[in-house]
């Protein structure tokens, strides 16, 4: 996954003195299966689309041609117009937000984030995003740290799947709306042993910038799903302490459909500690409830999917049943979502 890093002492503090909110941010408590009460009649035989393993899998081949997507250069910018022809023909409306954010290293990047309202006259509304730009270094490698990396599963796999979620909303309308956001610059993020001036909050600057300057003014979705390296082979997807902490209804929600969708061996009901990720900003300074779906791995030292900021997030090593998982749980939760 792209810019995450385990959360340290002082955002530790700062997590635990802003929890309360999530007791506003989550009034509405939804109705949940294994880790309470059992989905209603009408949920359990609602038509959920097929997400297509194949579909989602061309589309992080797609992103991966362009070469790394780091901000400021050619590859990024093609990228971010075929993303947004991509959401087009899925007949999303899109609206690209534009803007110059300032780097660790002084550079300020000409950012791009990708929204994309389907169904926008439909009141009730469920966020989902990811990062697509990638890491302009493998400082995660032994060789080759100062060059980019490929960011298949560390930017592209989320965007893939939501990709193909898009599609299918274009085939089949749900009961609910439905917003997809690609966030940039999540992954120009400070490297651990970087000789420039520590920058505070130096991950999730397109995040950031977005929740402090929402484009749809009192925008207030139902709850925020976050994808981050989710195409990895063998993927687990924990609960960690920020979406537990903010968002604790709507983890024991996602996690609920994702074993109803058949991927109980994906999503497991292991607690993790605190990341920081785009979810934790939307969080906190959107105050929109936000659950993160990333690749945990407990024989990875860092915690992340074993090729986490090295040359080896690469096109070889995504798994498309990962995405298939994700993806599906992600459409049973849409399409078996009520309106009112």
């Amino acid at each position: 996954m792209g810019g995450l890093i385990h959360i340290n002492m002082k955002y530790i503090y700062t997590l635990l003195t802003a929890t309360a909110l999530c007791l506003t941010a989550c009034e509405n408590k939804p109705t949940t299966g294994q880790s309470g009460n059992t989905e209603t009649a009408r949920e359990q035989q609602v038509k959920v689309p097929d997400f297509s393993a194949d579909s989602a899998f061309r589309y992080v081949a797609e992103q991966v041609a362009f070469g790394p997507r780091v901000p400021n250069t050619k590859a990024h910018a093609a990228c971010a117009d075929y993303l947004v022809r991509e959401l087009e023909r899925s007949n999303g409306k899109v609206f690209v937000q534009k803007a110059g954010v300032k780097a660790f290293d002084g550079k300020t990047l000409n950012i791009q984030n990708i929204i994309a309202a389907f169904y926008p006259e439909k009141t009730k509304r469920i966020m989902l995003c990811a990062h697509w730009d990638t890491r302009p270094f493998a400082d995660q490698d032994t060789k080759d740290q100062d060059k980019p990396i490929d960011g298949a599963n560390d930017g592209g796999s989320g965007v893939a799947v939501l990709l193909e979620v898009a599609r299918q909303l274009s085939i089949q309308e749900p009961e609910v709306g439905v917003d997809i956001i690609f966030f940039d610059a999540e992954d120009y993020g400070q490297p651990e042993n970087s000789t420039y001036p520590e920058m505070k909050d130096s991950y999730c600057l397109g995040s950031q910038y977005w929740a402090k300057n929402q484009p749809t003014p009192n925008y207030r979705p139902y709850y925020g799903i976050l994808l981050d390296m989710v195409g990895g082979y063998h993927a687990t997807y924990a609960q960690d302490e920020v979406s537990r902490a903010f968002a604790p209804a709507f983890v024991n929600k996602i996690w609920d459909a994702g074993v109803r969708a058949g991927y109980s061996s994906y999503f497991i009901f292991k607690q993790t500690p605190p990341i920081i990720d785009d979810h934790y900003y939307i969080n906190t300074l959107a105050a929109i409830p936000t659950v993160d779906i990333i690749h945990h791995d407990e024989s990875s030292p860092s915690g992340f999917w074993t090729h986490w900021h090295t040359h080896e997030d690469k096109l070889e090593n995504i798994d498309p049943q990962s995405l298939k998982a994700v993806g599906q749980t992600l459409l049973t939760l849409i399409y078996q979502e009520k309106a009112n």
